[in-house]
């Protein structure tokens, strides 16, 4: 019958072949707009291109420039006024219900566009209908959904409708700034929500690709998958895409004890993997060993003190700052392991324009964390002596 549809389909082929068209748009959005687009960490097919940009037209009406504008200003301007969807400034329940509306409210605005949409499509089709016409494809994907699907047509079109506005502008732009896990302290809330970036592409990896942005591979660590990554994968083994930059491998030499240009460049190029280590390898098993020899009165302040003492300073609450202050007071070792991490830091923030200059600033950090009479932070020093822009067949 016509209410059914061309294909006729039982209910249950119906929630799976929406679930399809649904994940076809998730890959036009991270493989596309996001890891393409954004920051080119990979180069496309033209076929491919336009045939995402054509998926987009009819699932979403969204525009590359647009998208590509205000995610790259989202990325510069990272928990600010300026950024067009921060949940830090705007509010978690704003970002939440009104993802969709800040990103079109954003897309008003000129200068954006001219700053930041920069090298995105601007063709005969681009300019005469996917630009000039946003609405006619979703019009034209409701007709086609409903001649496909007949009645129900229209509810599988709506769950495409409302799937990049929800799951997009909505959870990762809102809960990725605000729940979940974090690799690494980047200068920004970015968080993982989940390690299986299945639902959302691989997008779920939020605090990955804020630490490393223009990699096209966003899991990091060994037990992360990244769907996305995956389409990726197939995509050049066809010849369909190649990859231009992933996140640095961290690589060591092991037996390696001099302080060398190239060690500095390592640290450099690593410094997120290796300020994730001093969290492992020096602040928790230090946090643990005062523990134990905490009085019980003052136990309650160890409760979340690795993660505390781990915290990118710009993130950190004036009540988390103050009870940081009040855990040093009570372990003269972790005021010094927790100013020495903050020293690190600023050796990269104050003399990476300068690699000679870093190369001084880190033998003397290691010279006073091998002078600290503290076990952990001397073997994080040794520790640092391997790193090598190389891996250790080539060193």
């Amino acid at each position: 019958m016509w209410y059914n549809g061309l294909l006729d389909l039982s209910v249950w082929q119906l929630v799976v072949v929406t679930l399809l068209l649904t994940h076809v748009t998730i890959v036009s959005v991270t493989v596309y707009l996001h890891r393409y687009s954004a920051h080119r960490a990979l180069e496309l097919h033209p076929a491919l291109k336009h045939f995402f940009r054509f998926w987009l037209w009819l699932t979403t009406a969204m525009n590359t420039r647009e998208w590509t504008a205000i995610h790259r200003k989202h990325h510069a301007k990272c928990e600010t006024v300026d950024d067009p969807h921060s949940p830090v400034i705007k509010g978690l329940g704003t970002v939440l219900r009104k993802g969709a509306e800040l990103y079109q409210e954003e897309a008003k605005n000129a200068e954006t566009l001219r700053v930041y949409g920069k090298n995105c499509p601007d063709d005969w089709i681009e300019r005469n209908l996917y630009s000039r016409f946003p609405i006619a494809g979703v019009t034209l994907m409701a007709l086609i959904d409903l001649a496909l699907f007949g009645a129900l047509g229209l509810t599988v079109w709506a769950v495409q409708m409302m799937w990049i506005p929800v799951w997009a502008a909505g959870v990762v732009n809102g809960l990725g700034h605000a729940v979940g896990y974090r690799n690494f302290e980047c200068r920004d809330a970015a968080t993982n929500l989940v390690p299986w970036g299945i639902l959302i592409g691989g997008e779920e990896l939020h605090n990955n690709h804020h630490t490393y942005p223009n990699s096209a591979k966003l899991s990091v660590k060994k037990w992360e998958f990244d769907m996305g990554w995956a389409w990726i994968k197939l995509f050049s083994l066809f010849g369909l895409a190649k990859v231009q930059r992933v996140a640095p491998i961290a690589h060591r030499v092991e037996g390696k004890r001099n302080l060398d240009m190239d060690t500095a460049m390592a640290i450099l190029n690593n410094r997120f993997q290796i300020m994730a280590q001093y969290r492992k390898l020096v602040i928790a098993p230090l946090v643990k060993q005062e523990l134990a020899k905490a009085d019980e009165s003052v136990r309650h302040l160890f409760r979340r003190a690795k993660r505390l003492l781990s915290r990118e300073p710009s993130l950190l609450e004036e009540r988390h700052q103050a009870r940081i202050a009040d855990l040093l007071a009570q372990s003269q070792a972790l005021q010094v392991i927790y100013e020495k991490r903050l020293a690190l830091q600023q050796i990269w923030a104050k003399t990476s324009a300068n690699g000679h200059d870093m190369l001084e600033a880190i033998k003397q950090w290691v010279h006073d964390a091998e002078s600290s009479g503290i076990q952990s932070l001397r073997d994080f020093a040794e520790q640092l002596k391997t790193y090598s822009l190389r891996p250790a067949a080539a060193a």
